[in-house]
């Protein structure tokens, strides 16, 4: 199964500068877990201590947003991930 995984640029450094990664997975889950398979610096970076998502890293597949319980959401072939960092202030 072919799934893009689209990365912010901050997390372009843990994978030598590509926006983008080929995964295969049925699940988004499944697919961020191929992705730190292939770049394991990115887990502490996606994910807290209790292995939640972190609260500022929102997910889509194909520019729609997964939430809520993104990791149990269905992908199926040519499905675009975009991994996207949520930034506040003023």
């Amino acid at each position: 199964m072919a799934i893009k995984v689209n990365l912010h640029k901050t997390h372009r450094e843990y994978t030598g500068g590509r926006e983008v990664v080929p995964v295969a997975g049925t699940t988004v889950g499944a697919c961020i877990d191929d992705l730190i398979r292939q770049y394991p610096g990115l887990r502490e970076r996606l994910f807290d201590k209790k292995g939640q998502l972190r609260n500022f890293i929102e997910i889509y597949i194909n520019n729609e947003s997964a939430y809520p319980d993104e990791m149990k959401k269905v992908t199926q072939d040519g499905d675009e991930i975009h991994i996207i960092i949520l930034l506040a202030g003023g």
